[in-house]
């Protein structure tokens, strides 16, 4: 039996964040189990590399191999379907009329929660985690801690339900996220966010950086680069 208090599903879609926060999982709940969404997204490479990054993070402690759970891949590509975002389309990234950029894909973060929590419903499972950030982010809306907490509370009124839903990263820089991994796993985790998670919009593997894979120019590129520079000059490497 899944003991819901000891037991987390995390929002995984193969990148920086999502690696993460699953090694932050791995590191406090005794079972984990993982979720990805097939939204139509343009960088689909994300999907394809997703089991390996989840194998090798695992492999970074004995016991986060025993304690990660199944996989659950879904999909959500009607999100996909309304098109028009630079996310879903090959279109140019820039920022839209409405000030946000053209990555963003109305209600993505919020049909993620939903799907989410009814995993973790028919799956015992207590916590729901996710890379979600307010600090470095693309000023997505769906993103903001105050998104989070009224969905949090109407998934739990919807569900009758008391999920904890974690946000590990709310608060905190790209650098400081790079950190987190180093403290959670050294370089060994480091090496395997570097190496098997995917962040680039464009889905870009082809292209290699200190920081990881990916085209080097996208918002979420520079986003990457930036933190893991910051990072290492703190740390001194």
């Amino acid at each position: 039996m899944i003991d819901e208090t000891k037991s987390a599903l995390v929002l995984f879609s193969g990148g920086q964040d999502s690696a993460t926060c699953l090694a932050w999982a791995l590191d406090r709940f005794t079972h984990v189990e993982t979720v990805g969404f097939d939204y139509g997204q343009r960088h689909h490479i994300e999907l394809e590399i997703r089991p390996q990054a989840r194998a090798a993070i695992a492999a970074v402690k004995p016991e986060w191999a025993a304690r990660l759970g199944v996989d659950h891949p879904l999909d959500a590509r009607s999100l996909g379907s309304i098109g028009n975002t630079a996310m879903t389309e090959d279109i140019e990234i820039k920022m839209g009329e409405s000030g946000l950029p053209n990555t963003f894909l109305p209600g993505r973060n919020l049909l993620f929660y939903v799907l989410a929590s009814a995993v973790a419903y028919r799956r015992g499972l207590g916590h729901i985690v996710s890379g979600v950030c307010e600090t470095d982010f693309s000023g997505y809306p769906d993103c903001r801690d105050e998104t989070i907490t009224a969905l949090g509370k109407a998934i739990n009124l919807g569900t009758a339900r008391d999920f904890t839903f974690d946000t590990p990263l709310m608060w905190i820089s790209k650098g400081e996220t790079w950190a987190l991994a180093a403290q959670l796993g050294g370089e060994a985790l480091v090496s395997a966010i570097i190496e098997e998670t995917h962040t680039c919009y464009l889905g870009d593997r082809s292209n290699r950086f200190a920081w990881g894979y990916g085209c080097g120019t996208c918002p979420a590129c520079d986003l990457r680069a930036k933190g893991y520079a910051e990072y290492r000059q703190v740390d001194g490497r």
